[in-house]
């Protein structure tokens, strides 16, 4: 099983955590980590990009001149698509991207990157992590206390306004609860700082 150092919010090491071998450290998969993100970015598309066809355009509706005898090519409209002002041939029009994993790959892929922190040496638990007042001065301290990087994915076990409120204005640093965090914030942070009750939810769920 992994050991990772326990610290206080002091940034004192107050013990060792003996973490899951089946959640902190299997061997990443990195295929599944690549589906899971495409998959992530692609549920986060708007898809609402559209364009009008010949039959959408207002106008179109008298033949521009008539069929013979002008020399010109046939037209039977001035909105058909190779006409200024004309329709779209094949363009985009509103659909939805999103789409789902099974199951079974979607809590790997969750394992993957938690192991990946763990391989790395990219994570910081604490035994707790709470303030009596929600101020962006306190979180900072404790941040530079735990040598935390820039970019810094904080993990509590259940709603904390103080520390949300405290962490959420720091450029860099996003606050979030267990059950929210998700594998695209695992790797796009470089660290994890996580509470020691937020690992026991996610041994619970995970393992």
């Amino acid at each position: 099983m992994p050991k990772v150092p326990l610290y206080n919010m002091s940034g004192a090491q107050v013990g060792e955590l003996e973490l899951n071998d089946n959640v902190f450290g299997i061997e990443p998969n990195q295929a599944v980590l690549y589906d899971f993100i495409k998959m992530q970015m692609a549920n986060k598309r708007v898809g609402t990009a559209s364009v009008k066809t010949r039959a959408m355009v207002r106008g179109g509706g008298r033949k521009p001149w008539r069929q013979k005898g002008t020399g010109r090519a046939r037209v039977g409209s001035n909105r058909n698509p190779v006409w200024t002002g004309g329709g779209v041939v094949f363009g985009p029009h509103p659909r939805d991207y999103s789409y789902k994993l099974p199951r079974k790959v979607r809590r790997l892929a969750m394992r993957s990157a938690l192991s990946t922190k763990v391989k790395e040496q990219n994570i910081i638990v604490v035994d707790e992590l709470s303030f009596d007042e929600p101020k962006t001065r306190l979180m900072v301290d404790t941040l530079q206390s735990l040598n935390a990087g820039k970019k810094t994915l904080v993990v509590i076990a259940k709603v904390d306004d103080n520390v949300t409120k405290s962490a959420r204005n720091i450029p860099g640093v996003k606050p979030v609860r267990a059950d929210f965090m998700n594998v695209y914030d695992l790797l796009h942070y470089d660290t994890l700082l996580i509470t020691k009750d937020a690992v026991a939810w996610v041994e619970e769920v995970f393992a």
